[in-house]
């Protein structure tokens, strides 16, 4: 599908964009109208019935049905913003919205919405860009991201407008001691660390891997090897898969935060991660990976997705500096730096994902 985008001269992080077909979509006869919502770190296009600009705008204002967010699909345009006018003239959409749609604190709710509302409304024939209103006035200043103060076209929500993010910078330095080489060690007996990575000395990725052993465990997740924490390690046992399967695939644990990847029935890895927040659930269900971008770009969010492996429409394993023990994300798996290269390395396209709500 990229390799498509690219020969249509479609910028490149519109290749992220997947299509969601809703009823009275593709096959029907009726003219439809594209609407943007977000999954994951992404946008997905889901049709509505309509074919003119005033149409797209109310369907996008309207939010997801409720079967689609059963899909996770959301919205981050305040429910309830009012259309006071749109109009079109010389490929430029002038559309004013109540102030609904300029309320909030939230960057990234807030930039968002108005990709969502370009998005929308460049899917319309004839239209190039916008130019936002808010209450009959230009909003300055409002949305990151966004210079509001002439037309907004489809290349400023969708091209990156910072470089892409170099390699995670290394940790103090730390003398290796015997007691981190045997923690290390029996993390990676039991799943919770590489083997290259025991080598005695103390940091983060050592931290994430005794979180990840606690999380499994039901314990405190502090990443402090504590008295408990040692006792437990001392008699645990490899972790098992959740669902049954041949080969090699995952299985992310949502009520853990977890993410194990196993071959031929045994886990090879257990993994820190951290799914969605509430209001943007990681999708439950069995997936496969199906595309994979070694620098992503979210065009919703404006931010730069190292290592993507995406499995279902804009949801993806991939690389965040901020990997929390509760669920953090809009949707997506986030991977800890230190395990986000091998992921991506063990996830080609078809890889089988399964997301479980409940793993006990």
């Amino acid at each position: 599908m990229g390799d498509l985008f690219r020969r249509l001269g479609v910028p490149a992080a519109l290749a992220t964009i997947a299509l969601v077909l809703a009823p009275g979509g593709a096959g029907s006869q009726s003219a439809t109208v594209k609407v943007a919502f977000l999954q994951g770190e992404q946008v997905v296009y889901v049709n509505r019935s309509g074919s003119t600009l005033r149409q797209a705008v109310t369907a996008l204002l309207a939010g997801p049905t409720a079967a689609e967010r059963k899909r996770e699909i959301a919205s981050a345009a305040p429910a309830g913003t009012p259309l006071r006018a749109v109009s079109v003239a010389n490929g430029v959409a002038t559309v004013d919205l109540g102030e609904r749609f300029a309320t909030g604190t939230k960057a990234a709710s807030l930039s968002a919405r108005v990709t969502q509302l370009v998005l929308t409304a460049t899917s319309v024939p004839g239209v190039k860009s916008i130019r936002l209103l808010v209450k009959g006035g230009t909003p300055l200043g409002l949305f990151p991201g966004y210079v509001t103060s002439g037309p907004i076209a489809l290349r400023d929500a969708t091209q990156p407008d910072v470089p892409p993010p170099g390699p995670p910078a290394p940790g103090p330095p730390t003398d290796p001691t015997a007691a981190v080489r045997a923690l290390q060690q029996r993390l990676a007996d039991l799943s919770f660390l590489p083997s290259e990575a025991v080598d005695g000395k103390a940091g983060e990725q050592t931290r994430f891997a005794v979180i990840a052993f606690q999380k499994w465990q039901g314990l405190g997740r502090d990443g402090v090897a504590d008295p408990a924490t040692q006792s437990a390690l001392a008699s645990a046992t490899r972790p098992t898969p959740r669902t049954a399967g041949a080969g090699s695939r995952f299985e992310v644990l949502l009520d853990r935060q977890l993410t194990l990847y196993i071959e031929n029935s045994s886990v090879v890895r257990t993994l820190h991660v951290s799914s969605g927040a509430k209001g943007f659930e990681t999708p439950v269900g069995r997936f496969s990976v199906f595309r994979k971008e070694a620098n992503s770009w979210s065009v919703p969010y404006k931010v730069w997705l190292p290592w993507a492996s995406y499995f279902v429409g804009g949801v993806a394993f991939h690389e965040s500096p901020d990997v929390p023990t509760q669920p953090a994300s809009h949707g997506c798996v986030r991977v800890p730096p230190y395990d986000a290269k091998w992921v991506y390395d063990h996830a080609p396209n078809g890889t089988p994902v399964t997301v479980l709500g409940s793993s006990r």
